[in-house]
């Protein structure tokens, strides 16, 4: 492999450390499974390395991986996995600095939104985890925006008919 090639697999060595955390929480909250979360991020991430010549004429790689993670997450339904029940991780050590909520509060929203069909599920991440806008989002899942504002709706009824909205009332206006 020539210097071309090294100086490529480094900025992408780059890219990977300085995204990878970002991108694998958004995996997390799409999938609700830590491991899934992970396959899915590689898979992403080979995709972008696959393409990482054109990242020069990339707006961001970072919205560019995030795309693609999100795209692989709405096509892997096939896969075995979608049909698994995730079962929520037990916190190993609570720090006593929750920001959000107790344990078992993260717990129930994290149930509540595993209970979401993939499209508002996928909503509900980029609009209120990634605080995309509703244009953004709208481009990032190839849909308009009135699909993403009544899928977010449609969302949150669900999540507040679950009860697990309740301790988030307010939050964020300190």
């Amino acid at each position: 492999m020539g210097d071309g090639g090294s100086a490529r697999d480094l900025e992408f060595a780059d890219f990977v450390t300085a995204a990878h955390t970002s991108l694998l929480r958004t995996a997390r909250l799409l999938t609700g499974d830590p491991h899934t979360a992970e396959d899915l991020v590689q898979a992403a991430l080979v995709r972008v390395y696959l393409h990482w010549g054109r990242s020069a004429g990339w707006d961001s790689p970072q919205a560019y991986a995030r795309k693609v993670v999100v795209n692989l997450y709405a096509t892997w339904r096939r896969r075995r996995w979608h049909t698994e029940v995730v079962r929520p991780e037990k916190d190993s050590a609570p720090d006593g600095h929750d920001m959000a909520g107790s344990a078992e509060a993260r717990l129930e929203l994290g149930r509540a939104l595993a209970a979401l069909p993939r499209a508002q599920r996928a909503v509900v991440v980029l609009r209120f985890y990634e605080d995309l806008s509703v244009e953004q989002t709208a481009e990032l899942l190839g849909c308009s925006p009135g699909t993403v504002k009544s899928r977010t709706n449609r969302a949150l009824e669900r999540l507040r008919a679950t009860g697990a909205l309740a301790g988030y009332a307010g939050r964020g206006t300190r």
